[in-house]
């Protein structure tokens, strides 16, 4: 009998409900589907806060590690160990200590002999273990052959000898020992796992099958099969997202931006070869030919470019927006804050030298005649280029040809508010709905595991090299009052030198629950005593717009000498004439926002000084100070934080793996993502029969195979 159904191989793809009906497929998963059943509601709530809903959620659930099992005459006191043993008697006994529960002892064997078990504060044990009954016991043994239980659940399996058993992760309510009783229960069905991989695909990649790895990771090679498991989680996640990009190629349309017709790209050409005050770097060049070449197309660029702190993205940024210009169409950059939005604009205009390209700067501080005049010019297509932050995706706001689209930070923004851009390009002549080409931007070097991960629906490109002239920057970790007093005095240097500093702090108010300096404190501080002699100014994020942008316009004026602020300087600012960082309470930072954060100097034609106040052994800031490249920064913060936690506080929206871990299964995942795309080619809406089950595998890790939700 054909395995697919003759209308599943040709014409329109299965929906959802034909696939999970489908009886080559409900069949194979029904034994996994069962959910689990309890006899205690405390266990069956802690076994859902694991995520252990069904067969399949429990055969997922794979050990931690493997512990030592034991016989009865194997025991030795003092030793913690599990048993696999047999109720012989039980009964339990009054104790004399008033308010406690009776004592529950039982004679229990395993084939090597018996041994006394005894259980506490649990007299109903004496009723749910009758004589007979198999068990699986965890404790400590003691003299007088004596088994103090910790932990105990039924089993069906056999008695079992000396060796190891699976150590589970498990949570209070359900112990890693009821959840191994339930594993030997249910380990049958694992047997029936349907194998979704097509077999050309596990030869090639050495991988056994799903229901042996499943056995296996349970009952023996823990690592090898948890290794198969992880593949099929990482293999779902790069074929939904290449899935997602080519769907948008075939289906969105963007306007091309080819620059072959009439006077098209002349001033794009121009600027670079003439305008452009500097010579772009080997990096810078390349990204900008990748990018004038993706605009080129008739679907929409979705690009992101990673650039080191100081790597000049904005030149490739603006050359991609002047493409839009030439065509007569729009190009908006928009920021996630108003300072980052006002430093990109400066940088915009300053790139431009007597270059008349009408453009503006939309941020919720624009007084109310500016931005309706704006906001008319965007309309009527006056405006060619804007710069803001969320404000241009206001209901209000209305372009009159939007082609491309700049998102800076994009990880600051949510998915809602980049799709609402998205869908300011309207419609073509036609009609038809247009997206813009989309360039995404950011400052922070992602690992490429990470990249794979999160943007794996994006061509990525990197600018790895600064620009000529930038000036490195000298790191180094103090800490106690002597080396903070030279550390002062060291930015007194600078400061009679005319030169300019920061010092960071990671509270803006003081807290008794934080222990940690505040700028507001640490500035009142410092202009009374450390550098009376110099201007102090302070910023924060709880100042008004208007505030913030006063305080930045004197720093980079020159009319400040050293600006006390929180992280609100992190990225976007701008001052050439600022030499030296002092960061305090280091440690409370990541190392990427301190590499952030320490960009913000070096970026003149002096040398420069980065001070990190905080423990001389720490990890990260050791690494701040003996690299300077962020991509190599970035990939140590990936070893030393984990998957974990990255994918907690880093930026959201990272797939949660069951089985899967990052960094260690880095090569497991590289692996994944070039069989997905091997796959994809050949095949790419998994018509074929071979692929019915891994369409099947995906629609449940993922979601509709149908029309694909367009990412932002």
């Amino acid at each position: 009998m054909d395995p697919l159904p003759r209308r599943f191989g040709a014409g329109d793809h299965p929906s959802r409900a034909e696939l999970l009906a489908a009886p080559w497929s409900a069949a194979a998963e029904a034994p996994l589907r069962a959910p689990l059943v309890f006899t205690h509601e405390k266990a069956r709530d802690a076994a859902a806060q694991l995520g252990l809903v069904t067969v399949g959620d429990l055969l997922e659930h794979l050990p931690r590690d493997r512990r030592e099992s034991r016989t009865v005459a194997d025991l030795r006191p003092g030793e913690q160990a599990t048993v696999t043993v047999e109720v012989r008697s039980i009964s339990s006994r009054p104790v004399r200590r008033r308010g406690m529960r009776p004592l529950v002892e039982a004679v229990v064997a395993d084939e090597t002999g018996p041994v006394n078990a005894t259980f506490f504060n649990q007299p109903w044990l004496v009723k749910r273990y009758p004589v007979g009954t198999r068990l699986v016991l965890h404790g400590t043994y003691e003299a007088r052959n004596r088994f103090r239980v910790t932990s105990h659940a039924p089993t069906e399996a056999a008695i079992a000898g000396a060796g190891e058993v699976a150590h589970y992760p498990a949570s209070d309510g359900l112990s890693s020992t009821e959840i191994l009783a339930l594993v030997q229960r249910h380990l049958p069905a694992a047997r029936r796992a349907p194998e979704p991989l097509p077999g050309r695909l596990r030869a090639r990649h050495l991988l056994p099958e799903r229901r042996a790895a499943l056995v296996a990771a349970h009952e023996g090679d823990l690592e090898g099969g948890r290794r198969r498991l992880a593949f099929d989680e990482l293999f779902y996640v790069q074929l939904d997202l290449l899935r997602r990009r080519a769907h948008r190629r075939d289906t969105v349309r963007a306007i091309a931006l080819d620059g072959a017709a009439g006077t098209a790209s002349t001033l794009t050409q121009r600027w670079l070869a003439e305008l452009l005050p500097f010579e772009p770097t080997g990096d810078q060049a390349r990204a900008i030919e990748i990018v004038q070449a993706d605009l080129a197309a008739s679907y929409p660029m979705q690009r992101l470019l990673m650039g080191e702190v100081g790597s000049g993205k904005t030149v490739v940024a603006l050359a991609a927006m002047l493409r839009a210009v030439d065509h007569g169409r729009q190009a908006a950059l928009m920021a996630p804050t108003e300072t980052l939005a006002e430093q990109h604009f400066a940088t915009l205009q300053a790139l431009m030298p007597g270059e008349a390209v009408p453009a503006a700067l939309l941020t919720g501080s624009t007084p109310a005649a500016r931005r309706a005049d704006i906001l008319g010019k965007l309309a009527s297509g006056e405006l060619g280029l804007i710069v803001g932050t969320h404000a241009l995706i206001e209901d209000d706001v209305r372009f009159a040809a939007l082609s491309v689209a700049v998102v800076d930070e994009q990880h600051r923004f949510g998915v809602r508010q980049r799709m609402a851009l998205d869908a300011k390009a309207g419609s073509g002549p036609d009609g038809e709905a247009l997206a813009p080409h989309v360039l995404h931007m950011t400052a922070t070097p992602i690992p490429r595991t990470l990249a794979l991960l999160g943007y794996g629906d994006l061509d990525v490109t990197e600018l790895r090299e600064l620009p000529r002239g930038r000036q490195p920057i000298a790191t180094h970790v103090v800490s106690g009052e002597r080396e903070r007093e030279r550390s002062y005095e060291r930015i007194r240097e600078e400061l009679r030198a005319g030169r300019q500093a920061y010092v960071v702090c990671p509270l803006v108010s003081e807290s008794e629950a934080l222990q940690a300096r505040a700028a507001t404190a640490e500035h009142e501080r410092l202009a009374a005593t450390e550098f009376a002699d110099f201007r102090v100014e302070l910023i924060h994020g709880q100042m008004r717009s208007a505030q913030k942008a006063a305080a930045m316009r004197a720093f980079a004026a020159g009319d400040v000498d050293v600006l006390v602020a929180t992280t609100v300087i992190e990225v976007g600012v701008d001052v050439p004439n600022a030499t030296v960082m002092l960061v305090e309470d280091a440690e409370r930072y990541g190392i990427s926002q301190l590499h952030q954060l320490r960009g913000r100097v070096g970026r003149g034609e002096h040398p420069s000084l980065c001070l990190l106040f905080g423990a001389k052994d720490a990890d990260r800031l050791r690494a701040l100070a003996e690299h300077a490249d962020g991509f190599r920064l970035a990939e140590i913060d990936l070893q030393l934080r984990g998957e974990g936690e990255l994918t907690g506080v880093r930026q959201s929206g990272l797939p949660g793996f069951r089985v899967a871990r990052m960094p260690d299964d880095a090569e497991l995942l590289e692996r994944a993502r070039i069989a997905a795309g091997e796959l994809l080619e050949h095949d790419p809406e998994l018509r074929a029969p071979e692929h019915a089950l891994l369409a099947h595998a995906l629609l449940a890790a993922h979601g509709e195979l149908g029309p694909i939700a367009i990412p932002a």
